[in-house]
């Protein structure tokens, strides 16, 4: 399976107005999908687990990227019988796809945030007013 956007899937292309993989790419990559993937990425975690964990998000926020990574068939909810019962989120086998792919990319990011910030520090004394 290739990744070049200049291949793309038959019926998708994320860079095509419409394209409902665009609308998929955004849960996953917006504000709070990505974080909530790494979260899970390490096990199976309660709700309240998940928004300790993910700094500066809020209950509504999370509840709603939760129920969006869930219909993506990324996150699956887990109640238990007992009372009270227990919600447990984790990820299904295409959700941990997605988040190896991601925590890969962290790690990266990590690994380059010394240039990232060298490289900033040089853009805001080369425009001063911009910043």
């Amino acid at each position: 399976m290739s990744t070049r956007f200049s291949e793309p899937m038959p019926d998708f292309e994320v860079l095509g107005k419409g394209c409902p993989s665009r609308t998929v790419l955004d849960h996953v990559t917006g504000r709070w999908g990505t974080l909530v993937l790494l979260v899970l990425d390490e096990d199976a975690k309660r709700f309240s687990e998940i928004r300790r964990t993910v700094g500066g998000i809020n209950e509504k926020a999370l509840a709603q990227s939760l129920r969006q990574l869930e219909r993506d068939g990324f996150v699956e909810r887990l109640a238990s019988d007992g009372y009270p019962s227990r919600v447990e989120y984790r990820l299904t086998e295409t959700g941990q796809r997605i988040a190896s792919r991601i925590t890969e990319l962290v790690a990266d990011l990590y690994d380059t945030m010394p240039q990232v910030l060298i490289a900033q520090t040089e853009y805001d004394d080369r425009h001063p007013d911009v910043s």
